[in-house]
């Protein structure tokens, strides 16, 4: 399997702005034709090898799930979904109090992966170049030359805490780094390393001096995980377990880099059927409150519905589940597993909704209860 090609630093001479600009095109020009790093041994692999690519998955998700219980107590649905996140690539939003270890979590799970990680505490006066990394002069026996310093955003998996403290300016950056795996630094770009996962906490109490995410960063978001509070048996356990010792468990590695993008690979091989994919457009489209799937609940307090994106993120997802689950097919039951996190930050409610202490995950239960009965 080939590894990942890093990006070099830019490197540009400093005095020339001439050759500075020649530089800059060149380099433009080598990032724009960047090799895809999905292995190409996979496209033609034989059954033999898929069934031991399988029998390996299910050997490393049940020693990552062991590893993470270490640390964290409880929260089994919430590492599910975050397990989900990563095999489909892409990106998870985590609400919750204080307190109720989304730091810990992602932390743990990070390390039991066996990925690099960094956390951004966002704050108001954060800027762009605080988490991409900047251009600075470097003096050196050829004189002074561009040298670009990595920001924390070159990690596979980035703890994004209280994205939604920082202007829009900064969230914009970290946009561009979620879609196309690339930051912009002096208009040169640069490749973010592969696997790349962007986990954002949120506080939901706590609304003074933050910035409401816009609408098209949520929708990158794969889920919309709430971390409620523990059960008292699970609490009880936290206490048992963290106030006689200082330290935290120590996490082994369970797996790598070119394994996850195996496994990622793998997921998309998972079979779905006819059937199965109509439940999955009509629930997305059901969400619509002009479509005529829509139910009476959606039209009166729903203004904006998910779009077909959300219909592949749920189709992903299922796929990721049904594998986790030790099945090599999706049923409905996966679908109505991943409905609420993959779409409860993509439909809008209205006013009327508000007024009527409605809640979008009401409105989607409902919705779930109405097209999937049977």
């Amino acid at each position: 399997m080939t590894k990942l090609e890093d990006t070099p630093a830019s490197t540009e001479a400093a005095p020339s702005a001439k050759e500075t600009a020649t530089k800059e095109k060149s380099a433009k020009a080598k990032n724009s034709t960047v090799k895809s790093t999905r292995p190409k041994s996979l496209d033609k692999m034989s059954e033999e090898e898929t069934r031991e690519l399988v029998a390996l998955f299910t050997q490393r998700m049940a020693g990552i799930r062991e590893q993470v219980g270490k640390a964290v107590v409880g929260q089994q649905e919430v590492v599910e979904h975050l397990l989900v996140t990563l095999l489909v690539g892409g990106h998870c939003l985590i609400t919750g109090m204080p307190g109720t270890a989304k730091t810990l979590l992602v932390r743990t799970i990070a390390e039991a992966l066996g990925l690099s990680f960094k956390r951004i505490q966002f704050t108001p006066d954060l800027m762009p170049t605080d988490i991409t990394g900047t251009d600075i002069v470097d003096e050196g026996p050829d004189g002074r030359q561009w040298k670009f310093v990595p920001g924390p955003l070159f990690a596979n998996v980035v703890l994004a805490d209280e994205i939604n403290r920082t202007p829009p300016k900064t969230q914009a950056a970290l946009l561009e780094a979620m879609q196309e795996q690339t930051v912009t630094v002096r208009g040169n770009n640069h490749q973010l390393d592969k696997p790349f996962f962007v986990l954002a906490t949120q506080n939901p109490i706590e609304l003074e001096g933050t910035y409401p995410l816009p609408e098209a960063q949520l929708d990158r978001f794969l889920f919309n995980v709430m971390l409620d509070y523990l059960s008292a048996d699970d609490e009880l356990g936290v206490v048992n377990r963290y106030t006689n010792r200082v330290n935290l468990p120590k996490i082994e590695a369970c797996t790598n880099q070119e394994e996850i993008l195996k496994f990622q690979w793998l997921v998309r091989q998972v079979p779905v059927s006819e059937e199965v994919n109509r439940h999955a457009v009509d629930l997305v489209r059901a969400t619509r409150p002009d479509d005529e799937l829509a139910s009476s609940m959606v039209k009166k307090y729903v203004k904006f519905g998910a779009s077909v994106r959300a219909t592949m993120f749920l189709t992903l997802a299922a796929k990721a589940r049904a594998l986790l689950e030790g099945r090599y097919h999706v049923t409905t039951d996966d679908l109505k597993s991943q409905v609420l996190p993959v779409l409860r930050h993509r439909v809008l409610a209205n006013y009327f909704a508000e007024s009527d202490g409605v809640s979008v995950d009401d409105i989607l239960n409902d919705m779930i209860n109405t097209r999937l009965a049977n």
